[in-house]
Parts: C-alpha cells; structure tokens; sequence
C-alpha cells in the first residue's frame, strides 16, 4: 500500500511516513528539539526531493514541537519571556535565510548547500556537546553524586547593556545575547528546514547559562512560531510544501512527542545532553557519507547521445 504525494511526485508506504513522525516527534519531547534535523535527511533517503524535504520537514516541526510543548507547560519548565525574546532575532534570522535560500536555489546549488550545513553544524556542535558532556558525568562521579547545577562564571553575556530579568531561568542578562542566538537559529531554520533546536539547545545551555530543564520547553516555544514563520515562506514563494505528506508526519510527530516529554523528564541533564550529541553526529556521519561515497547509478549520457 502507497500513498502518492502530489508535490513530491513520488509513492510512498504511509506507514514509513507515520513511522519517521514518531520517531521524530519522539525526539522532540525528549531533548528539546523541533526534529527536523533528523526528519530532513531520512526523507532524502525515501526519495523525496530536497526542496519539498525541507518545507515540508519545517512544517512537521511545528506539530511535533507543539506537542512537546503543552507537556512542559503542564511541569511549568518554560520560561515564556525568554523564549519571545529568541523568538525575535529567529523571525528577522528566518527572512534572511529564506533570501539565502532562494538564491542559492538559482544558482541550483541549494542540494549541496543544504548537505554541506548539516555536515558542518551537526558534526562540530554534536562533538563539543558529546565531550562536555562525558566530562560533567565523570565529574559527577569522581564527586560521588550529581554535578551541582550551580551558576556559571561571569562572562561577556552578563557584561552587555540592556539587562532584564528571566524569572523561570533564575537569570539576570543583556537581551542582545539571546536576540543573536534567535538570529542563527532562524537563519539555519530557513536554510536547513529545521526547527534549530540542536543549535538552539546547546546554545542556551553553554552560552546564556540556562538550567537544561527549562531549556526544553523554551526551546519548543520559540520552534514553533519559526519554524512555522518559515514554513508560510516557503509554501508563498516556493510551492514546495507537500500537504499529503506532512499529514502523515504531523499525525506520528504529535504522538511521539508526548511520549518523549515523558522519558526526558525521568533523565538526567547530562545524560539528555550526551543522547542528543551521539544522535547529531550519527546524522553528521551519515549525510556527510553520502556526500563522499560514489552513487549506486551513473548517469552517462554519452551511451543516451549515441544512440540517437
């Protein structure tokens, strides 16, 4: 049984595409992360063409993370002023990536683009993220219990101008930081079609000093309105988003997320931080051999050009 998607032009098993959006919802729940970093890849390997992939992969995030989110504002781990805030800087990041998006669709590198960023962004924030956290485990240990989730040194985010009070992270810092990191995100968002949460989570971790729970929450806040800013985008200048398939990954996103919220809830900082690393390289390692190996099927149209 297959299901064809207009937009795609392609037939697919439903039950593959139900399977991706749990997985991928799933994933969300548990670390934070809007999913399209993984969702985006594995609908290259079934055939769908790269552009549909990541309008329709932005438009997944929005579900999944959606769910995601209602569970966490339920345990009250969302800060809701510091995710409008990042929420800021992505919707201004989401417009110059959809920019950078369609000229690089011009000049018909965006296939490459796309493949190159997630070897590039997932392979260095998945390895500083795996090494950070081995050591906090091993810290713990040697310490005989938990690593103390105590403040972080002063740094050049507490030192810039325009400081407010984040009341649910227990901060006191310049908007600006979070603004830029809002920024990237959204750019990457456009770009990659992916929520950003793999760069968002880490970022707001090692960078603004946000305790992990809240991180979660807040990261899913702040996905699903640019994630589905730039999904609009997509579907107003390009025309790729495929309505059938994101159906069916929206239906297995929204189920997969609330199981995920619930595992996340039971682990620990580290251990949410290390399961996220391992799964950011894995997806690096297997879009970046792609990239490398030579196809299965050459194309050679000196044999086409002769025969007529």
């Amino acid at each position: 049984m297959h299901v064809y998607l207009p937009i795609a032009e392609v037939s697919v098993s439903p039950f593959l595409l139900l399977g991706i959006g749990i997985a991928v919802g799933f994933l969300s729940g548990m670390f934070g992360v809007g999913g399209g970093f993984l969702i985006t890849p594995l609908l290259f390997l079934i055939g769908i063409p790269p552009a549909v992939a990541v309008a329709t992969s932005a438009n997944q995030v929005v579900a999944s993370s959606f769910s995601g989110l209602l569970a966490h504002l339920k345990r009250r781990t969302v800060d809701l002023k510091m995710g409008s805030v990042l929420l800021c800087g992505g919707l201004l990041g989401a417009t110059v990536g959809m920019i950078a998006f369609n000229a690089l669709k011009q000049l018909g590198q965006v296939d490459l683009a796309v493949q190159l960023c997630y070897v590039v962004f997932l392979g260095l924030i998945g390895s500083m993220m795996f090494v950070e956290s081995v050591l906090a485990i091993r810290r713990a240990r040697q310490a005989g219990g938990t690593v103390s989730a105590g403040r972080r040194r002063r740094g050049w985010v507490h030192g810039m101008p325009f400081k407010t009070r984040f009341r649910a992270s227990n901060l006191y810092i310049s908007i600006i930081p979070p603004v830029m990191v809002g920024f990237g995100v959204g750019v990457v968002s456009a770009v990659m079609g992916v929520g950003g949460g793999f760069i968002m989570v880490p970022a707001m971790i090692y960078i603004l000093g946000m305790p992990t729970k809240v991180v979660i929450g807040t990261s899913l806040f702040q996905i699903i309105f640019v994630a589905g800013f730039t999904t609009m985008i997509h579907a107003a200048t390009n025309f790729s988003v495929d309505i059938v398939l994101a159906l069916f990954l929206l239906i297995g996103g929204v189920v997969g997320a609330q199981f995920g919220t619930g595992l996340g809830a039971r682990l620990k900082a580290e251990q949410l931080r290390i399961l996220l690393a391992v799964m950011v390289m894995i997806v690096a390692a297997k879009v970046g051999l792609d990239l490398t190996i030579d196809p299965v099927e050459h194309y050679n149209l000196s044999e086409f050009l002769g025969e007529n």
